[in-house]
């Protein structure tokens, strides 16, 4: 496997600094951007010719971090670029697995440029419109597997709100199983085209960068609770109007988090 270019220097855990030494900082979000590109670049190869096949697992968060000498967070970022391009799909407890390829691409974002081509807030209204059915008949097809499975995500994600882990990957996961209990494969095909780099605080720091206790989390865990119960007791009108409040809450919450920071 090729190696990133080496960028930042590294000062191995308890070397003492003296006077005049240059301290790293953290590296800016375009060149942590850039970084996940080549990794990104990297994986696809492999997988283009073989050297990774369907079902096959990748390494792990550090195993990556070590092999390739960068951040958790280009990792992060890389693995989210994968997952939104349909390359990979992550196992909640299991690891992160290679997916057979897709014959349609209607849908598809080259991942190096996903980022950078979509504008969040269009996408958001074409999610209102989605995913306010996808709720509605995943209320009246749902099987308690997948209502289950719905429910490990949340679960998931109220133990990383507390835990100040990631959230992103569960809150996707949330809305892709709603997507597959509709028995309609093609919410579920759009939902992972979209992918975890649509999710409105994945692309706007400013959105919960100020967020004392995690007030902005805990709200979207709420609405996402609403979401759940009305699917659980089967009500189709009740879980489509969840669904709407929480997509135009969250359209609403970008929509003032970017003009914070056209502001600032």
């Amino acid at each position: 496997m090729s190696t990133l270019p080496k960028g930042l220097p590294a000062y191995p855990h308890g070397a003492e600094l003296t006077v005049g030494t240059a301290v790293p900082v953290a590296p800016p979000v375009r060149r942590v951007r850039g970084l996940a590109n080549v990794l990104v670049e990297n994986v696809s190869a492999q997988i283009r010719d073989r050297l990774l096949t369907p079902g096959d697992k990748l390494p792990t968060e550090s195993e990556l971090m070590r092999a390739h000498d960068v951040s958790r967070t280009v990792v992060r970022e890389a693995l989210s670029k994968m997952q939104a391009a349909g390359l990979v799909e992550t196992r909640h407890g299991i690891g992160t697995f290679v997916l057979p390829p897709r014959t349609s691409g209607v849908f598809r974002l080259d991942p190096s440029e996903l980022a950078a081509s979509v504008d969040v807030l269009a996408v958001l209204e074409l999610r209102i419109s989605l995913e306010t059915e996808s709720a509605g008949l995943a209320a009246q097809r749902r099987t308690d597997e997948q209502l289950h499975a719905m429910r490990d995500a949340l679960d998931a994600f109220a133990r990383n709100v507390a835990e100040h882990g990631d959230t992103v990957a569960h809150d996707f996961r949330f809305h892709l199983h709603i997507a597959k209990a509709t028995g309609n494969p093609y919410f579920a095909d759009i939902m992972n085209h979209l992918g975890t780099t649509l999710i409105p605080r994945t692309r706007i720091a400013a959105i919960s960068k100020t967020d004392p206790g995690n007030a902005y989390l805990h709200r979207v865990n709420r609405e996402h609770e609403e979401i759940y119960m009305a699917i659980a007791r089967q009500d189709p009108e009740s879980a489509r109007a969840a669904m709407r409040i929480h997509l135009t809450n969250s359209r609403e919450r970008l929509r003032a988090a970017q003009e914070a920071a056209k502001v600032s």
